[in-house]
C-alpha cells in the first residue's frame, strides 16, 4: 500500500541514503579521528532509528486510510472529488 502513495519510495530513498552514509563512513575511517568516527556512527544509528519509526508510521497510516476507504467508499470518492473541484477552481483563477 505504501508504494502506491509514495511512502514506499521515500523509505527506499532513505534506505539508500543510510547505505551511502555507511559506505562513506567505512571509506573515511582512516581519514578522520576517532571522535569524528564515533559521532558519525551515533548519527547513523539515530538515522536508522528515525527511518524505522517513519516506516512504521507510514505503514500504520496507510492501513488506516485503506481501512477507511474500504469502509466508506462513497465518502472517500466525494472527498476526493471535492478536493479536486477546489483545486480546479483555485488554479482556474490564477490564469
Amino acid at each position: 500500500m505504501t508504494d502506491r502513495n509514495g511512502g514506499g519510495q521515500i523509505a527506499e530513498e532513505l534506505r539508500a541514503l543510510v547505505s551511502d552514509a555507511e559506505t562513506l563512513l567505512r571509506s573515511t575511517t582512516n581519514a578522520g579521528g576517532a571522535d569524528a568516527q564515533e559521532q558519525a556512527q551515533a548519527t547513523l544509528q539515530d538515522l536508522r532509528a528515525r527511518l524505522s519509526t517513519l516506516e512504521d508510521t507510514v505503514r500504520a497510516r496507510a492501513r488506516d486510510v485503506d481501512s477507511y476507504v474500504r469502509d466508506n467508499p462513497w465518502q472517500a470518492v466525494a472527498a476526493a472529488g471535492g478536493v479536486a473541484l477546489l483545486l480546479g477552481l483555485i488554479m482556474g483563477r490564477n490564469r
